[in-house]
């Protein structure tokens, strides 16, 4: 890692985000679920926020040992879905080794979604190449986040998730308490593809108005 700051979000990356933003990232999942019935003259943020749990963070901080896809490396690009919702990194040239360090931001009315993640190695003049798919669920984190801990050291660990044959995880990992928050690091191996993983990061973020957990 080069220790830099985290790059600028595509969409609804600061907590402080105003409805505006948060209204349009939200209503890409609502159709997801049975549209609730709403009353006359009911505001539509309402609705939304009834439906919002709350947001997911995700930084996508690196790939390590990516496919090459070109005469001797990649120009990789990570596309994170969860539902109808669709985020994108930045594209890094020639890089099997990139360093994304990109924040995307998910909103969450089903926690039972997985969230999906698939590289590719962009073309100019063809389509963009494959480059391997993981997925990971999001239970283990609500349930810590649900704890609500406050009087607890910075770095403690709150619970562990196990790599199995169910989940990508490459290696353990690790849910702390950190700086008041709950963050969950993971890596992650790359399915359908002859090598790679992702390095990736959550945080959650509550929303006032929200349902909340």
């Amino acid at each position: 890692m080069n220790g830099n700051s985290p790059k600028p979000a595509r969409e609804l990356n600061q907590p402080n985000t105003n409805f505006n933003d948060l209204f349009a990232v939200t209503m890409n999942f609502l159709p997801q679920k049975p549209f609730p019935t709403i009353k006359p003259h009911t505001p539509i943020h309402r609705v939304v926020m009834e439906n919002l749990f709350g947001l997911l963070r995700i930084n996508v901080l690196r790939g390590i040992n990516l496919a090459k896809r070109d005469a001797t490396s990649s120009d990789p690009y990570v596309i994170v879905r969860m539902g109808k919702q669709k985020l994108k990194t930045r594209v890094v040239k020639k890089n099997v080794n990139p360093e994304w360090n990109e924040e995307l931001t998910l909103s969450i009315a089903d926690p039972s979604l997985p969230v999906k993640l698939l590289v590719y190695d962009k073309d100019t003049f063809s389509l963009d190449d494959k480059m391997g798919d993981a997925e990971f669920d999001i239970k283990s984190f609500l349930e810590a986040v649900k704890m609500h801990l406050e009087d607890v050291p910075s770095g403690t660990i709150i619970t562990k998730v196990k790599p199995t044959r169910e989940n990508c995880l490459s290696e353990e990992s690790t849910i702390v308490w950190e700086n008041g928050k709950v963050i969950q690091h993971m890596f992650l191996r790359l399915r359908n593809v002859e090598c790679g993983e992702i390095e990736l990061r959550l945080q959650w973020i509550d929303v006032p108005g929200s349902r909340g957990l």
